[in-house]
């Protein structure tokens, strides 16, 4: 593709001044050749295969880094989902593919690894319910992998048996990783309608359609676009407020886009999409909560906050469309809680809470993320607030997904230190009347009548 110098030089300065990066470079790599009954040899078959293809990826992405003097935060990969690798056997040998996928991601030197995951919207096989029952395990006994379970989409509804299971999970996982804030729950995440190019972690994981490999790439830029309208947007009408925004999102994924072509071409694998999602970090201005607040909303978490963040949404993604040959993945504005600083600010004023969360998921990019709770929270509770989130995605057609962390010692008013991207996390309360009766009906939520789409 053809990129203009002065492009060039304006997103210069919004790496230097604003916070603008590349915050994933992430690589699909197909294991659809790696099963066998032998779980020693299929381990050894994943690691190999991880090794394979991602050897020269930190490489080459340190060199389009350094060409043209911009960070590509993290290098990534992610795999087709385990429980199909692993269909034949039992959660003890799950783990081991756990710890190969682990084991990979360190000898070719990136931070995270994807696609320790199941699809179980229809219904779960035996694979799916042993690497579901896993997870606490695999993701106490491992640094880089991260997990995802697809438990509902609008063709399918919503598979309350497994959303139940997945609670329980959540909980295993806090209670396994106690010592270190349940950390675990932060790579593990649930979604319906899941896609199958996210680039972003905890919940990539490389589709069974995709090729061998594929290079896909997540932009960001909040404090990018909170510092244009900061400059140029205080006396603008809200219909002029939404192409600033999409003037804005368009320069940003041009970057992305040319960063992606870039490590595609030197890697050999094809480029795949470029998602445009604003994705937050704990560095100061970094935050779409203060985005929201620039537009006109007091805190994050008042009147209009849903408002704000649909017009937000709505210019980056219509920006981003028109600068990048392939957009995918989740492409929007996300909400992290702990990794947005705006975010924390505003459920510590009191300002933010989970029931406005929820409300902003109906329109954001994705769902309830990075949400810390009290460690006493029951299963049920848990598995209330997925629910909740799926049947927002499922009767909207849109992926929705819930990252819950009830921290084991923590309640309302505490905070968990994780540092780096992960940042710090307020508990936040959760309604304490029961949805017990409800959820312990169980058996599949039928699809709604937008699923019938033929």
């Amino acid at each position: 593709m053809f990129i203009q110098p002065e492009e060039i030089l304006e997103t210069l300065g919004m790496v230097h001044v604003e916070n603008l990066d590349v915050r994933t470079t992430t690589l699909g790599i197909s294991l659809r050749d790696c099963s066998h009954d032998e779980i020693d040899v299929c381990a050894k078959r994943v690691y190999d295969k991880i090794c394979q293809k991602g050897e020269r990826l930190v490489e080459m992405a340190n060199k389009v880094e350094n060409k043209y003097g911009i960070q590509i935060v993290n290098k990534r990969a992610s795999v087709t989902p385990i429980a199909i690798i692993g269909e034949r056997f039992g959660k003890e040998e799950m783990v081991k593919l756990a710890q190969a996928m682990d084991k990979a991601a360190e000898t070719i030197g990136i931070n995270f690894i994807g696609g320790y995951s199941a699809l179980v919207q229809n219904g779960a096989t035996t694979g799916d319910i042993a690497l579901m029952e896993s997870i606490p395990q695999a993701l106490a006994t491992t640094e880089r992998v991260c997990s995802s379970v697809n438990l509902a989409s609008t063709r399918a509804g919503i598979n309350l048996d497994e959303v139940n299971r997945m609670a329980r999970m959540i909980k295993k996982t806090a209670e396994a990783t106690a010592a270190d804030g349940s950390i675990g729950c932060a790579k593990l995440v649930v979604f319906g309608n899941a896609v199958e190019d996210n680039p972003f972690i905890a919940g990539a994981f490389h589709g069974v359609s995709g090729p061998d490999a594929v290079i896909n790439v997540g932009i960001s830029g909040p404090g990018v676009v909170r510092h244009v309208m900061s400059k140029y947007g205080k006396d603008l009408d809200i219909g002029e407020v939404a192409e600033l925004i999409k003037k804005t999102a368009f320069k940003i994924t041009r970057m992305g886009q040319l960063f992606g072509s870039e490590v595609s071409e030197l890697l050999g694998y094809p480029f795949g999409i470029v998602d445009i999602s604003l994705a937050p970090t704990p560095a100061i201005g970094d935050s779409v909560a203060n985005i929201l607040e620039e537009m006109g909303v007091e805190r994050c978490g008042t009147n209009g906050t849903t408002l704000a963040l649909a017009i937000l949404n709505d210019a980056v993604k219509k920006g981003g469309l028109m600068a990048a040959n392939h957009v995918g993945g989740l492409s929007g504005a996300f909400i992290p809680v702990s990794e947005d600083q705006g975010m924390i600010e505003a459920v510590e004023l009191g300002a933010l809470n989970l029931d406005r969360l929820e409300a902003m998921t109906c329109v954001c990019s994705v769902g309830l993320d990075m949400i810390a709770i009290p460690g006493d929270t029951p299963a049920s509770a848990i598995a209330g607030i997925i629910g909740d989130e799926l049947a927002i995605g499922m009767i909207n057609s849109k992926t929705t997904a819930a990252r819950l962390i009830p921290v084991v010692g923590k309640k309302v008013g505490d905070k968990v230190c994780y540092g780096g991207l992960l940042g710090d996390a307020p508990i936040m309360h959760v309604n304490t009347f029961s949805c017990d009766k409800l959820m312990q009906r169980g058996g599949r939520v039928p699809a709604p009548v937008q699923a019938l789409k033929n």
